[in-house]
């Protein structure tokens, strides 16, 4: 058995330092998937969103996510 494209989704707490192209973000109840990271001064990041909203995450702010994960792989 192969276990090529297998993966699962682990809860992960992000903020700027840590979020990743990917990251499913929980926002407002609504899980909006990270497709582009802009840098901005003092350690913020301005995160895109597939439905093409935009965030900017402060260097102080907190997430919770989930991020794809494909065991085995670490």
């Amino acid at each position: 058995m192969t276990t090529a494209g297998v993966h699962v989704h682990v809860p992960v707490t992000v903020d700027a330092t840590t979020i990743r192209l990917g990251d499913q973000l929980l926002v407002g109840g609504q899980s909006l998937t990270v497709t582009d990271l802009v840098a901005l001064p003092q350690g913020a990041k301005r995160v895109r969103f597939a439905s093409g909203e935009t965030l900017t995450l402060q260097r102080t702010s907190v997430f919770y996510a989930t991020r794809r994960h494909v065991p085995g792989a670490d």
